[in-house]
């Protein structure tokens, strides 16, 4: 049988039964749309954890005081009991660790803060100059903390747009403004360009003062003591090698011969990035098998629908086998319906995810992502199931006996 001949039948025999057609159509087009769009949904979440992630910084190893924790845990956001990390620490870490950028040294408290009869509890950040840098953070206006002010123990604050509008008003004019923190004024000279975040961990919300202030003023603190120490490491290639070198540095300064019992605890971004990516593709893979199964159903419509074609059409095949069909051609006109049937449903399947998923962007909020690698599974998907679903249809019509077919009334 010719391609183009075996094309025709197919047409002319889908087009017979537009109503049954459609409706076993539709089952895949759901399936499809709907693996799409949870695809889309689950790798929308993955880009949008990821990104928040690096906002944070580029290639960050951030250093913490206190015992080692697994990978990727923060117990805290203030300074906690442990008084390990120095500010020497920070100072050798950048003058004898190779392939890093940049070295911030952060001291991290909460406190009361009130600004003309207004108030919020809010993070400040003791921070010096490099914190720009390492953790990618913009100024909208005004200036930020420069080592001058570290060096005099400048009184002086940069707010975040969430922390100005919380003390002054949504986008009003903060700075030459001042605010208090433990009874000492801090004069406004920037405001930080929004980065986005939730609850402690949104930096919008955060004040940054010169870390010296921080440490001298509001901790009362005359040792130095850190909270943190962040590293942006050169390349992401170097993070495990740099993380290494830090560690045996900091023991040797501590004077711990066992890394076991060392007093701080090394973050790695890319080990983060990793965990929250093994998670995000489990979500993804879970939401696509939940949608995946209406597509088995679909499969199942459809080989239900060409076994009723069969049996409707059981003079027609032995007709055609009196006058000379073989088995094969019998099989390929069968097969290639149920295959025509899965893919005109995965173009419309795929289609409609890729709607469905603009819209639960756009109205819900929802990060969504659609892949290639979504749109090849929903047409192989698509192919397969046709194949799968049909064969058994096919290889029944093309083995039914002819004279026995022609007798079927």
């Amino acid at each position: 049988m010719l391609t183009q001949d075996l094309m025709e039948e197919t047409y002319w025999a889908l087009s017979a039964n537009k109503v049954r057609s459609f409706l076993t159509i539709l089952g895949i087009v759901i399936g499809i749309a709907s693996v799409i769009a949870m695809i889309a949904v689950g790798q929308g979440a993955q880009s949008s954890i990821q990104s928040s992630i690096q906002s944070a910084g580029a290639n960050l190893l951030t250093i913490t005081p206190g015992a080692q924790r697994g990978v990727g845990v923060f117990v805290s956001a203030g300074r906690g009991s442990a008084q390990t990390l120095l500010q020497s620490d920070a100072d050798a870490i950048a003058q004898q660790v190779p392939l890093i950028s940049a070295v911030s040294p952060e001291f991290n408290g909460r406190y009361q803060v009130t600004a003309k009869g207004t108030n919020t509890n809010t993070s400040a950040v003791g921070v010096t100059p490099a914190y720009l840098q390492v953790h990618n953070v913009q100024v909208g206006e005004g200036a930020f903390i420069s080592a001058q002010q570290n060096t005099q123990l400048a009184r002086v604050a940069v707010l975040g747009p969430t922390a100005r509008d919380d003390l002054f008003g949504v986008g009003a004019e903060a700075i030459g403004q001042t605010i208090i923190i433990k009874s000492q004024e801090f004069k406004i000279i920037g405001v930080t360009v929004s980065k986005g975040g939730t609850g402690f961990n949104n930096p919008d919300n955060n004040i940054y003062i010169p870390l010296s202030t921080e440490e001298h003023f509001l901790a009362g603190d005359t040792t130095n003591y850190i909270t943190s120490i962040a590293v942006q490491v050169q390349n992401q290639n170097s993070m495990d090698t740099v993380q290494n070198t830090i560690t045996d540095l900091l023991l040797a300064r501590h004077k711990i011969s066992d890394p076991t019992a060392a007093d701080f605890s090394i973050i790695n971004q890319a080990d983060i990035v990793a965990s929250a990516s093994t998670v995000t593709n489990t979500f993804t893979i879970l939401l696509a098998s939940v949608a995946g199964i209406s597509l088995l159903v679909g499969g199942i419509g459809i080989m239900n629908m060409m076994l009723t074609t069969v049996t409707e059409r059981t003079r027609e095949i032995g007709l055609r086998k009196a006058i000379g069909a073989q088995k094969g051609d019998i099989t390929k006109q069968f097969l290639a319906e149920a295959v025509m049937l899965t893919f005109l449903g995965g173009m419309v399947g795929i289609a409609l995810g890729w709607g469905a998923a603009w819209m639960v962007s756009n109205f819900a909020g929802i990060a969504t992502s659609v892949s290639a690698f979504s749109i090849i599974l929903a047409f192989g998907v698509s192919a397969l199931i046709g194949i799968v679903f049909g064969y058994y249809p096919a290889k029944r019509a093309a083995g039914l006996n002819p004279i026995e077919a022609l007798r079927y009334e």
